[in-house]
């Protein structure tokens, strides 16, 4: 028998998770309380089914996959529904989170008596059927059980280690290529106020033609994302707390997307500024 999946909640990566598991035909269950009608109409097209909390902890599979700054608060609100349900659903959390914070998750988690998987996503949004998705990056006991999904359209990968593997890795693959896209952002930006934003690109295009490149695909499409990765530059601060420079260039790339989204819903002159330094070599 198939298992039913609850993907929590439809944002656009959850959506799309969804929709590959409904696609390869899982009933895919979802909480729609509260959201916005764009929601609700993202979460029927993907195929997924309304349900309440208490439904959702009748599930074989919980995955939570939101803003990294609501995970714990999800497993909280689920928490009552979870203890009384005798399912026992595995919960997968799937968020950017630190090790420190899935932790917390997993505190939260274990008196339930549910199982809980550590998740990390890496990649974009899966198309509904056949293509490339994201990769799902798990660790702890029960990620081989999470790892049954694979049948169902998604592309698991158990790691070794501990509990929090995955959101370690998670953690350093973002915090160097999310990192890395702020680092740049900044410098394009500081070369457009000084006056030798021409110089500079012929430059990267003569001398890094790959790394400009990747920087004109990536940062093109950052200024709308920017708001998310604000809280998970925070989670990757926190991951390498231990080394008190790091902590504060990841606290200071959390600053720099604040203020790019602020840029992107406001006079968007930062924003305009960047993308017209990537759009250097297109035809107007």
């Amino acid at each position: 028998m198939n298992p039913v999946v609850a993907v929590v909640a439809p944002g656009m990566m959850g959506a799309a998770v969804g929709g590959r598991l409904a696609a390869h035909g899982l009933k895919v269950l979802t909480s729609l309380t509260g959201r916005s009608a764009e929601t609700v109409a993202r979460a029927k097209t993907a195929g997924l089914s309304a349900a309440s909390d208490e439904e959702i902890a009748a599930s074989d599979f919980i995955l939570s996959i939101l803003p990294p700054g609501d995970a714990v608060a999800l497993a909280q609100r689920f928490a009552p529904a979870l203890t009384a349900s005798n399912a026992k659903p595995v919960f997968v959390d799937c968020n950017a989170i630190s090790p420190q914070t899935a932790e917390r998750v997993a505190a939260v988690v274990a008196p339930t008596g549910s199982p809980f998987v550590d998740a990390g996503i890496i990649g974009s949004p899966p198309p509904p059927k056949e293509g490339k998705g994201p990769k799902f990056y798990a660790s702890g006991t029960h990620a081989p059980r999470f790892a049954e999904l694979k049948n169902f359209g998604l592309d698991v990968r158990v790691l070794s280690g501990p509990l929090t593997a995955a959101s370690a890795m998670k953690m350093s693959y973002a915090g160097i290529t999310k990192g890395t896209q702020a680092l740049a952002a900044v410098m394009m930006l500081a070369a457009t106020r000084g006056g030798t934003a021409d110089a500079l690109f012929a430059e990267l295009k003569d001398s890094q033609p790959q790394m400009l490149a990747y920087m004109q695909r990536s940062l093109s499409i950052m200024p709308p994302k920017a708001y998310r990765w604000v809280a998970e530059m925070h989670e990757i601060a926190d991951f390498v707390s231990e080394d008190p420079a790091g902590h504060e260039l990841y606290s200071g790339a959390a600053h720099f997307y604040e203020q790019v989204a602020r840029d992107f819903e406001s006079d968007k002159k930062d924003v305009t500024a960047l993308l017209a330094f990537l759009n250097k070599d297109k035809p107007a």
